[in-house]
């Protein structure tokens, strides 16, 4: 399929989804948000692809929603507009392959919350981060008050929200907001370079563990521990386990299934 709002490169099992919106900083409109929404099922169903790497075009990641769009809405529209947003958001993060947010620049508001529903976020050092909306008049709109304190914890969370400060990329990391930052130039490269070293490992084992760890972190210590060994198991069902453990006893490197 062809988006108007998004490039989209692959190569060497690893998918680069691109926003290119730049003139409004990549803000996410209806239209952006139900193109990634067509994508991503894309590449759930794509076998060729193991790991995908979302960034945006120009100076910022995603610098929020498109406020021209929802400044007209009532009350109605905009609970509609934030189900939608939070519907594609959680399609990502429940994604059965592994996604980095390589985050380039401004990541405001809805920005924010998309590099929140990735699994791992690498920053540029000129990244910004935080959710405004309050300053608006508005709360975060796309799971942003749900995702931040289970990132960061409850306080910090709610000191980012209230205030409606802007923390730079060292201090994400600090708090545990992103993994880990990067020089400008050197982003993408390590972003590839992680999408690289998931894509070599087996990976049905890479989409179990992941599964493993979004569906335990909302339960019980005992259903999560279930839930691990119940998709342990299955991983003894796959030819990858079988050719992990051989290579591991004669010494060699593993040749999984990747396409």
């Amino acid at each position: 399929m062809e988006y108007s709002k998004l490039l989209v490169e692959k190569e060497n099992g690893i998918a680069i989804v691109k926003i290119n919106n730049p003139q409004s900083l990549n803000a996410l409109n209806s239209t952006i948000l139900g193109e990634l929404d067509t994508l991503f099922t894309e590449l759930e169903n794509d076998s060729s692809i193991s790991v995908i790497i979302l960034t945006g075009e120009g100076k910022a990641f995603v610098a929020g929603a498109d406020i021209t769009e929802m400044s007209s809405m009532d009350a109605a529209e905009g609970k509609a507009f934030g189900e939608k947003g939070a519907k594609v958001f959680r399609k990502i993060e429940l994604l059965s392959k592994p996604v980095i947010a390589a985050v380039n620049g401004y990541a405001l508001g809805g920005g924010c919350e998309l590099a929140m529903c990735c699994d791992i976020r690498i920053a540029s050092a000129k990244a910004k981060f935080g959710q405004p909306e309050v300053g608006l008049g508005i709360t975060p709109g796309f799971s942003g008050t749900q995702r931040l304190p289970r990132l960061v914890g409850m306080g910090k969370a709610k000191e980012l929200i209230f205030t409606a400060e802007a923390i730079n990329a060292d201090e994400a990391c600090r708090i545990g907001l992103v993994n880990s930052v990067a020089e400008p130039e050197e982003l993408m490269n390590t972003a590839v370079a992680m999408a690289e070293k998931i894509a070599g490992k087996a990976p049905a084992a890479v989409k179990y563990s992941k599964e493993s760890i979004n569906r335990g972190m909302q339960c019980s210590m005992d259903e999560a521990i279930n839930i691990e060994a119940n998709l342990f198991g299955l991983c003894f069902a796959t030819e990858d386990q079988k050719e992990g453990m051989k290579a591991f006893m004669e010494k060699r490197k593993a040749k999984f299934n990747n396409k």
